[in-house]
């Protein structure tokens, strides 16, 4: 089971870094279609190229700015040792023993306990957690939440959810500007069939849903490959399990959500309702406690 775990990591290394291409490829289609939608209603094609350019412009910029951008709208502070030692030591441990960087560290103060990682790859990653974790955590169950973000960093992961983060906030941008050029541009003027006003509408507002679709899908199946790569990476299965339980039975919405950045976090950061569990980015927690104690008596 050990070799197994670790030979599926590193072919979900493999497979995050082909994703993002992928990823990457099924957005722009997306934004693609909204572009012409656009140029069409509006009888203006060269909107369509417009709109594309804006959009791969933005994508390009997201690469490089959306972890900051995350952690802007997270409330999130970068610290140093003083600031936090344990929390500190904690990574500076576990970078360590995974041979991975060290990754900036950043706080939250937030009573909600939480942990996150983000970045575009390993060299400029970010790991952090909220003051409600450093609360409830014990040493041994920190050690565990933060190999846990650390394995997003090995994983890739964080560079597949800034790719998803980034491209999701491009979508719902240009879908909000094509509604109102549908309703307001030079379209009303032409004699357009009602029907292509309907999948126009249609496309511009499914978009983002598929969007939102895509970027849970991916968020889920990264939750369960990080909770086995954490607890392999301190040998600990029970650790992790014990700090999951905890987040199950203390934890709560964070003061700051938004729905674009909690793919990013340890547990679902935003209120609970029919919505935020439909669109969940994060499998039950309970699930993840049973795999990982079914992991561990295979090990």
């Amino acid at each position: 089971m050990f070799f197994a775990i670790i030979v599926y990591m590193y072919s979900a290394i493999s497979k995050n870094k082909r994703n993002t291409v992928l990823i990457m490829a099924v957005f722009v289609a997306l934004i693609g279609v909204i572009g012409i939608v656009v140029g069409y209603l509006n009888n203006n094609y060269s909107l369509s190229v417009t709109i594309l350019v804006m959009a791969a412009i933005y994508a390009l910029i997201q690469y490089f700015a959306a972890s900051s951008l995350a952690m802007a709208m997270t409330g999130a502070k970068e610290i140093q040792k003083q600031d936090a030692p344990e929390l500190w030591r904690t990574v500076e441990n576990l970078a360590i023993a995974s041979g991975v960087p060290m990754p900036k560290v950043y706080l939250i103060n937030d009573p909600a306990p939480n942990a996150f990682a983000t970045g575009r790859d390993p060299k400029h990653a970010i790991v952090g957690a909220t003051t409600g974790l450093l609360e409830i955590m014990d040493k041994r169950e920190l050690e565990a939440v933060m190999a846990h973000e650390m394995s997003h960093v090995q994983n890739y992961d964080i560079r597949v959810s800034m790719i998803a983060f980034g491209l999701v906030s491009a979508i719902g941008l240009l879908a909000d500007v094509a509604l109102r050029m549908m309703f307001f541009g030079d379209s009303r003027d032409r004699n357009v069939h009602p029907m292509v006003y309907i999948l126009g509408l249609a496309v511009v507002i499914l978009a983002p849903i598929l969007a939102a679709i895509t970027q849970m899908a991916i968020s889920r199946q990264r939750e369960y490959l990080a909770d086995a790569s954490g607890a392999l990476m301190t040998r600990d299965s029970e650790g992790l399990a014990s700090a999951l339980g905890k987040l199950r039975d203390y934890g709560r919405p964070m003061q700051k959500q938004t729905t674009s950045t909690a793919n990013l976090f340890l547990s679902n950061p935003l209120k609970p309702g029919f919505f935020a569990k439909l669109f969940s980015t994060h499998p039950p927690i309970d699930e993840r406690i049973a795999r990982l104690r079914n992991n561990a008596t295979k090990m």
